[in-house]
């Protein structure tokens, strides 16, 4: 069996996590609000229509943070046709995703519900077919007290207090051709800029992000973010990030290490955020908001061009595997391991749509393989990250070339001493053996291990067998000489958790 070596020292710090780093997505798109989280003939529909099977695994998921409403969704959306009486909410053509938008779902009615499972609201305004005056109005609307149009209006619709959204995305994939409103880099830039300042003037309190180039592989990458930042850095606070990641053929190596990929992604974003710092001498950093992020088989899907007009159609409803989640783990690590800048993050999307939880019209909702990696890290990974540099064998891919067997990183939580270490184990054949040197925590005595895997790496959960997948605990920790020693099993994701006596 195969040795993988680290070291957990509480002085080789990165960076404390930002509990946004676990956030989530909601678009209208698809089933993700209708028959996802609202359904009002549902038997657990609630007095306002929203689910209540799925706001509990919303609740055991535990998302900080939920971006809203889009997504390209966002760029041909207006915000004042789902507000006010819904009986008097207009029906509109979705252009984005060639679906009819109800409006019975607005911000009014989102906001609250966000609240109601334990989390809070990240809006996108729109910068594809409007612009500043619509979006400092819905600032307005959102935030401000009352004795003016917008706010009085909001108190009118039942909402007397300001909803307070303190995080705001400027756009959505502005450089993508498939984007309604799409932009060269320079009007968006400009844009952005004027649109930054009219939204802090109505709430100077308010958060921006920026948008980055849609993905890594556009042509745009890397000069839309410099020709951007060089516009706005002053008037925003993050750049935001996007990538989706998928197995191409039986290629199931490559997808394995996506997280080397996520790495290099970010590493190049930082460069150019901090180029451009110092190109323009200025003080602040901009840090990263990775708002859009997931497995996503994108070879399924036709496209938008090629979907029939439908109201809340189906609509990328992926069914993850064990593979699958154990790649959804190895990209938290790539998130965690770059906690110092990486502040904000939404798993794309929340129900239905290439989602973990899926949900079905009167019937019951369930956990994907993927909601379980992702529900441990965010309960158990809230502290500082500690950097632990495994000494792992190596294989080579046809995509990024020599990438770690085990990829890990581990989370110290200060108050109580304990430390909790996440490790994939991308061997799709043999376990590995962990060793963990704790000299530097002697006081840690106590491990227990949980880890995602199956004999069956694409097994999945069901409607009719929800919980095929579920995390095992293995009682396999040993302590001895200020090592801890646990096994990985064959193509697994692992979380150890260490704490004292």
């Amino acid at each position: 069996m195969q040795h993988v070596a680290l070291t957990i020292d509480p002085a080789f710090r990165i960076g404390e996590v930002d509990p946004r780093l676990y956030g989530s997505f909601v678009e209208h798109m698809g089933r993700c609000v209708y028959t996802g989280i609202y359904e009002p003939g549902h038997a657990t529909a609630d007095g306002e229509g929203f689910r209540g099977d799925v706001a509990e695994l919303v609740r055991e998921l535990d998302p900080p943070l939920i971006r809203y409403p889009g997504g390209n969704f966002v760029s041909g959306y207006t915000w004042e046709d789902g507000v006010g009486p819904r009986e008097k909410r207009p029906a509109r053509l979705d252009l984005a995703w060639r679906s009819v938008e109800t409006n019975e779902v607005g911000l009014d009615e989102f906001t609250k519900w966000t609240r109601k499972v334990g989390s809070e609201p990240m809006m996108a305004v729109n910068l594809g077919t409007r612009g500043i005056e619509a979006a400092q109005n819905l600032v307005e609307y959102t935030n401000h007290p009352g004795g003016t149009y917008w706010s009085d209006l909001r108190r009118r619709n039942g909402t007397a207090e300001p909803h307070g959204i303190k995080l705001w995305c400027l756009g959505n994939e502005m450089d993508g051709p498939w984007q309604i409103g799409h932009k060269t880099a320079e009007e968006y830039a400009r844009l952005a800029a004027e649109t930054a300042k009219a939204m802090r003037r109505v709430d100077p309190s308010i958060e921006l992000v920026v948008c980055g180039s849609s993905h890594q592989r556009m042509p745009t990458f890397g000069t839309w973010e410099a020709t951007v930042l060089s516009e706005t850095y002053d008037l925003v606070d993050y750049v935001s990030l996007h990538s989706y990641y998928e197995q191409r053929g039986d290629d199931r190596g490559s997808f394995l290490a996506s997280g080397t990929n996520m790495d290099r992604f970010i590493e190049s974003v930082i460069a150019t955020c901090d180029h451009v710092r110092g190109a323009g001498q200025h003080k602040k950093r901009v840090n990263l908001a990775f708002d859009e992020w997931n497995v996503w088989y994108q070879k399924r899907f036709a496209g938008p061009d090629n979907l029939d007009v439908a109201t809340h159609p189906r609509l990328i409803e992926d069914e993850y595997s064990v593979v699958d989640a154990v790649v959804v783990g190895s990209l938290l690590i790539s998130l965690l391991r770059h906690a110092d800048r990486v502040k904000i993050a939404c798993l794309a999307q929340l129900v239905n749509v290439i989602a973990p939880i899926r949900s079905e019209p009167d019937g019951p909702a369930w956990r994907q393989t993927t909601f379980h990696p992702y529900a441990l890290t965010s309960r158990h990974g809230r502290g500082v990250v500690l950097r632990v540099e495994p000494i792992s064998p190596t294989y080579e891919t046809s995509w990024m070339g020599e990438v770690p067997v085990v990829d890990a990183t581990a989370v110290h939580h200060e108050e109580s001493g304990a430390v909790t270490l996440f490790a994939v184990n991308r061997d799709q054949h043999e376990p590995l053996t962990l060793d963990i040197d704790i000299r530097s925590l002697p006081s840690l005595a106590i491990g227990e291990h949980v880890a995602l895997f199956d004999e069956d790496p694409d097994a999945t959960n069901t409607r009719d067998n929800p919980d095929r997948v579920t995390p095992t605990r293995l009682a396999d920790v040993k302590t001895a000489d200020g090592t801890i020693t646990a096994v990985l099993p064959a193509l697994s994701w692992n979380m150890i958790r260490l704490r004292t006596a």
